[in-house]
C-alpha cells in the first residue's frame, strides 16, 4: 500500500496505488517520517563538513538549509524536531527538554526510500539532556578497599555531580529505517534508529557510553500501539496533524508522537577512563542496566516537515 498526499476538488486525503492519478513531478510528494531521539548525533559515513556545500533556501523552505542538495538524486528533504518526550533506561528516566533535530534527504519514492545524511554531516543533533539526580546515588563498590571507597565517595559527593545524556547515531545515516504507510496508519514500525547514549561528566570522561557502534541500541518507533514484554504495558503514539503549503511542495505533521517500550539496553562501558573497571559497575548499579526488553521506554514528540528537493533548490 502506497500513500501520497493530494489535492482533488479541494479535498485533501490519501490515495492508494490503485486509485492515485499521475501528478506533476514537482507536486507529487511522498511523506517520510523521521525523528530523533534521546539523547542524539552526527551520522557516520557522511561528507566532511569542510567539503559540504552551503545552501541558502528561503521562505518556507529555509529550515532545509542542510538538505544534501548537492546530491542530484535527492527527491525530498526532511527537517524534524523532537521537543519533548523521554527516555527511560533501566531505573533512570531522562526527560527531553532540549530540542533534538533530525535532518537530511531521501532518495527514491514510494516505499523504497534511502536516507541520506545532512549536507554538513549533522544528521542527528548532538543535543545533551540533563540526567535528573546526576551522579548522586552512585556509591563505591563494596568490594573495594576501604580507603578507595572513601576516596571514590568523597569525589562524587564533593565534586561536580551533574550528568548529561546524548543520544547519537551508532551507524551511517543510510541505516535509518522508514515506513511511511505505517506512520500514517499508526501501525507497525515507522522509524528505526540504531543509537548509543553518551553519559557526560568530568568524572566519567569522554568515552562513557550505553551501546556502541558495534552493538547499537536499535529502537523501532511506532505511531501505533506497542506490544512490550512485561512489566511494561502497551502505549500508543500518533501520526499528528497534517498540513501542506505551496500545493504540497511542503508537507508538515505537527504534534506527532513516536514510541517504543520493547527495546533492550546494555550496560555502560568506558566510564571513568582507565578506571572504567571500577566505575562501570557503579554507573550500571545506579542506572539499572543492563536492562532487558520491557524495562525501557522511548517517547519522541515533535514536528516533521518534508519538502520537494527541486522546490528547495529553486528557493535559493
Amino acid at each position: 500500500m502506497v500513500y501520497r498526499f493530494r489535492r482533488d476538488n479541494k479535498k485533501v486525503g490519501f490515495m492508494t496505488k490503485h486509485s492515485s492519478r499521475r501528478l506533476g513531478s514537482v507536486r507529487r510528494r511522498t511523506l517520510v517520517v523521521a525523528v530523533a531521539v534521546m539523547a542524539p548525533l552526527a551520522a557516520l559515513g557522511v561528507a566532511s563538513p569542510a567539503l559540504a556545500v552551503t545552501h541558502h533556501p528561503t521562505g518556507i523552505f529555509a529550515p532545509f538549509a542542510d538538505c544534501p542538495l548537492a546530491n542530484t538524486s535527492i527527491n525530498d528533504c526532511i527537517f524534524a524536531q523532537t521537543k519533548s518526550g523521554e527516555f527511560t533506561v533501566g531505573k533512570k528516566t531522562v526527560p527531553i527538554v532540549n530540542t533534538i533535530t533530525l535532518q537530511g534527504g531521501f532518495i527514491g519514492t514510494e516505499g523504497n526510500l534511502k536516507f541520506v545524511a545532512a549536507e554538513d554531516g549533522n544528521t542527528l543533533s548532538k543535543t545533551a539532556q540533563p540526567v535528573p539526580g546526576g551522579l548522586l546515588g552512585i556509591l563505591a563498590p563494596s568490594w573495594l578497599p576501604k580507603f578507595l571507597q572513601e576516596l571514590f565517595n568523597e569525589f562524587i559527593n564533593k565534586g561536580v555531580t551533574g550528568v548529561t545524556a546524548t543520544t547519537e547515531l551508532a551507524a551511517p545515516a543510510s541505516s535509518i529505517g522508514l515506513n511511511t504507510g505505517n506512520l500514517i496508519e499508526e501501525t507497525g514500525i515507522a522509524l528505526s534508529l540504531p543509537v548509543k547514549v553518551k553519559l557526560s561528566n568530568p568524572f566519567l570522561g569522554e568515552s562513557c557510553y550505553i551501546g556502541s557502534n558495534s552493538k547499537p541500541i536499535v529502537i523501532e518507533f511506532t505511531t501505533g500501539a506497542t506490544s512490550p514484554p512485561p512489566p511494561n504495558k502497551s502505549i500508543h503514539g500518533k501520526a499528528g496533524t497534517f498540513e501542506e503549503e505551496d500545493e504540497f511542495l511542503l508537507i508538515r505533521l505537527k504534534n506527532n508522537s513516536l514510541v517504543n517500550n520493547s527495546f533492550a539496553a546494555p550496560g555502560a562501558e568506558g566510564c571513568g577512563g582507565i578506571f572504567s573497571f571500577l566505575i562501570d559497575p557503579a554507573v550500571n548499579a545506579e542506572l539499572g542496566v543492563p536492562a532487558a526488553a520491557g524495562h525501557n521506554t522511548a517517547v519522541l514528540n515533535g514536528t516533521l516537515e518534508t519538502a520537494n528537493a527541486e522546490a528547495v533548490r529553486a528557493s535559493e
